[in-house]
């Protein structure tokens, strides 16, 4: 079954400025991972076709276990289309045994210019069936309220 989670925020930057932070390695280490997570890339390759492969690793893995490991979650990540400073897709696909995570999830990330900042509205379409909805659509909103924080900080 298709399904599609969504969350948004306005994010006091300029959409180039949101757009660098979405296809900058140590940027993205910094505010993707969700709370309670830690994030490491380690291939990185910024480009339509290219991808990164990240290592996201529970703080506290004994009430959060992981798709990969009882503490981690790998995700292989392929840039589908960029579209600077309008849109970022990827096609994410988490390494498990588990087949309620299989099957390649894509992540839409549009920018839209919001006064002096920009509104990110993030769309995950082909959901794998073992993420729970209401835990992603929180996660993308801590990854987004992180992703703020890390760039209004810098202003």
């Amino acid at each position: 079954m298709r399904r599609t989670d969504r969350a948004s925020r306005v994010i006091a930057a300029p959409p180039a400025t949101v757009y660098g932070a979405l296809l900058d390695r140590k940027s993205l280490e910094a505010w993707l991972p969700p709370d309670g997570m830690r994030g490491r890339v380690e291939r990185w390759d910024p480009r339509p076709g290219g991808g990164f492969r990240m290592i996201l690793t529970y703080l506290d893995p004994v009430d959060s276990p992981g798709k990969t490991s009882d503490a981690t979650d790998v995700v292989d990540v392929e840039f589908a289309d960029l579209v600077p400073p309008e849109r970022v897709v990827q096609r994410a696909v988490f390494e498990a045994d588990d087949p309620s995570y299989a099957g390649t999830m894509t992540m839409t990330w549009h920018l839209v210019a919001a006064g002096e900042g920009t509104e990110v509205t993030v769309t995950a379409t082909d959901v794998p069936a073992g993420i729970d909805q209401a835990d992603h659509e929180a996660g993308i909103a801590q990854s987004l309220a992180h992703l703020a924080s890390y760039l209004e900080a810098v202003r």
